[in-house]
């Protein structure tokens, strides 16, 4: 059986302002702003969360079925993917439509624009999960079209099948009453210490109360590194005990933190598809999140199955099954 990856497909368009745009916007006239950079480096990178998921997965070894709409300027990101072996099969091409973008501008101290196109993205409803053919251990909820991440989360768990939830950058959109939905029933629920708080105050409910209706919580903290707590809700996977703090590896370097959630979500599935505890998935996501923080983009890591087993034994004493 295969892990299903639900969540966005996008480009990246990376652009450095070599000045600060404090320098150029006048305080005074920001009601009616109109200012142009000047921006001599343009990088175009691959991403998107389900893809990028997608991406670190197929390093570990496993074939994920990643479920997305993109545009019909996919071009030579499907080039990327084919080249990477990450499946197309469940990739909706909507001909009317480019694929979600981002554009990023950067100055000298860090401050940025972002301008976010979501394009495809917002009728990522329109893949259905009726149209995937094979058997699924596990799937994954990761920001996409709202619609479609309330849809899929709805569908797993009617099924029954595993059902990791993880708004991230989505959680915003939606309301106290349509997150507690989501979240209901999840499997797991995954988020960042800002989602985390974040959902405790647009669901109004505690950390106690969140557990109750999931099967287990996992608080990602950056380099505090992670909680992991025991839900109320029967799973299929192993957790080793109630409540556990799992500590960061560290980076290497670090050299761009863009797609580092979702290297640490590819570790988790991957663990809990091949019948290994929480707290493993936990650590190994921990160390493909710093393996990602060490490289630009974010599918950058360039180690394979083996040498990401490597590294796992050598950082947690023990071989990666």
């Amino acid at each position: 059986m295969s892990v299903l990856v639900t969540g966005s497909v996008a480009i990246d368009h990376i652009m450095v302002f070599e000045d600060l745009f404090k320098k150029h916007i006048l305080p005074d006239q920001i009601h009616r702003l109109n200012v142009a950079f000047l921006v001599p480096s343009l990088e175009k990178r691959w991403g998107g969360t389900g893809a990028n998921i997608a991406f670190n997965l197929r390093l570990l070894g496993d074939d994920p079925l990643l479920l997305a709409t993109v545009g019909s300027d996919l071009g030579a990101y499907a080039e990327w993917l084919d080249d990477h072996g990450v499946r197309r099969d469940y990739l909706r091409v909507l001909e009317d439509a480019f694929t979600a973008q981002c554009f990023i501008t950067t100055d000298t101290d860090s401050n940025q624009l972002i301008v976010f196109h979501p394009g495809a993205m917002e009728r990522a409803h329109e893949a259905r999960l009726d149209d995937v053919r094979e058997e699924i251990s596990i799937g994954i909820v990761s920001p996409n079209g709202k619609q479609a991440m309330i849809e899929y989360a709805t569908e797993l768990k009617a099924r029954q099948i595993p059902c990791v939830v993880d708004p991230g950058q989505q959680l915003p959109t939606f309301e106290g009453d349509e997150l507690l939905a989501l979240i209901e029933g999840a499997s797991i629920l995954v988020v960042n210490d800002y989602e985390w708080l974040l959902t405790q105050e647009k669901t109004g409910m505690d950390e106690g109360a969140i557990a109750d209706r999931v099967g287990a919580l996992v608080v990602t903290q950056g380099a505090k590194g992670s909680i992991v707590r025991r839900g109320a809700r029967a799973v299929g996977f192993e957790i080793e005990s109630d409540r556990s703090e799992i500590a960061c590896v560290k980076a290497e370097r670090v050299t761009d933190p863009t797609g580092c959630g979702d290297a640490y979500r590819s570790g988790l599935l991957y663990a809990l598809s091949h019948g290994l505890s929480l707290e493993t998935g936990t650590r190994l996501g921990s160390l493909m999140g710093a393996l990602k923080v060490a490289g630009a983009g974010p599918q950058s890591i360039a180690l394979d199955r083996d040498g990401i087993a490597a590294r796992y034994e050598s950082e947690f004493g023990e071989k990666l099954a």
